[in-house]
């Protein structure tokens, strides 16, 4: 159901007033937010790194008084749904958002595949939707509601191929890819056109079915191959098990991965498998920017550690939606979705516009695991 065509007529002048049975916006309550996120399932770490990011960013405008909408200081209030990193899943938690909460907005999803489907909501409804962590470009192609706050896999791939390389030195490169994930397909293939144009040659370029737990037979394909750098862009469960079983059967290449690398949990079951391996990322916990050591500083003291990439981008994500709120001087879809195509202002990795495709114009740092702990690389911009 579309609320907008189900006898919700909100009469949104500042107010946000809304007399339709479900619709929980009200003309003096709180701003209703959505999160979609996945919070169980294979990228559990990354859907509660992003919702901590994300309720941090909610408690320091709360703490201010809130957005100041007419007819007063209204505080956001978060209505959370878990995806399970399942896309039917996804779908079913952006129209229970969208249709029965009655939100203005909603942050998600982490996944591409989830994200993608939650967009097709999103843009039935006319809500506005901004992602914090999905790179795949079909999130938001062809969308008018839809938007990221993290580049996109094209951007990545081009990244990670460039600097394996001019700064690796790589003539010769393998990849191994999850067949069955929108993330992980279009990386691998970028990274290989990039790799490849630049003169370099891709010896091996194996995949698996999704959920696949034995490698084994791919790797010892590339094995044979005996390439300079080995790129895995998945998530942080298969390269432990990857890079665990890679360097069991006597594979030395360089690991090189993109932004699902980034887990505290990948070098805790990996371990010195994924030592000197490199990835891209949105994030630098390293950086000396003003408004990440602040970030840095208030999320360790709440979570007891220093937040990683997903933190970040929903912290980052929840930072340009409220700045588009409270520029739009209302909680109406329309008028957000408005205010969002006209984002400039400075987040966590520098200034922040959008695209004529909703993406972000932002840079990506290359990140290396050195004993056991990320190093900064370098930043490339695009």
């Amino acid at each position: 159901m579309n609320r907008f065509l189900a006898g919700c007529v909100c009469l949104s002048v500042g107010l946000g007033l809304c007399f339709a049975p479900g619709c929980g916006r009200k003309p003096s309550g709180d701003i209703l937010v959505g999160v979609v996120a996945p919070k169980t399932g294979e990228a559990a770490t990354f859907g509660i790194s992003t919702e901590n990011g994300i309720r941090l960013a909610v408690e320091e405008v709360n703490a201010a008084g809130g957005l100041g909408l007419l007819p007063g200081a209204r505080k956001i209030r978060l209505i959370v749904e878990d995806d399970k990193g399942d896309p039917v899943a996804g779908k079913l938690a952006f129209s229970r958002l969208i249709e029965a909460k009655g939100v203005c907005a909603v942050i998600g999803s982490v996944t591409s595949k989830v994200s993608i489907a939650g967009a097709d909501v999103a843009e039935n409804s006319r809500t506005p939707m901004i992602s914090p962590a999905s790179t795949n470009p079909m999130v938001t192609l062809g969308k008018r509601y839809v938007f990221r706050a993290c580049f996109i896999d094209p951007f990545q791939g081009r990244v990670t191929a460039s600097f394996a390389r001019t700064e690796l030195k790589a003539k010769t490169a393998a990849v191994l890819y999850d067949s069955g994930n929108d993330y992980n397909k279009g990386l691998a293939e970028v990274f290989r056109e990039v790799f490849t144009e630049s003169g370099g040659e891709i010896v091996a370029f194996e995949s698996y079915p999704e959920r696949s737990n034995d490698f084994r037979p791919q790797l010892t394909k590339i094995a044979a191959a005996k390439p300079d750098v080995l790129f895995m862009p998945n998530y942080y469960n298969d390269i432990a098990l990857q890079a665990t079983q890679a360097r069991s059967i006597g594979i030395e290449a360089v690991f090189m991965g993109g932004d699902g690398w980034d887990s505290p949990d990948l070098v805790k079951a990996a371990g010195d498998a994924v030592e000197g391996g490199c990835f891209s990322n949105h994030f630098c916990v390293e950086s000396d920017r003003p408004q990440v050591r602040k970030f840095v500083e208030a999320y360790r003291a709440k979570h007891g550690v220093p937040p990683d990439a997903l933190a970040a981008l929903g912290y980052e994500a929840a930072q340009i939606l409220f700045d588009a709120v409270r520029r739009a001087g209302a909680d109406d879809p329309e008028k957000i979705r408005d205010a969002l195509e006209q984002t400039n202002m400075e987040t966590l990795s520098g200034p922040i516009t959008f695209d004529d495709k909703h993406n972000p114009v932002k840079p990506a740092v290359i990140l290396k695991i050195v004993e056991g702990k990320q190093a900064f690389q370098t930043w490339v911009r695009p």
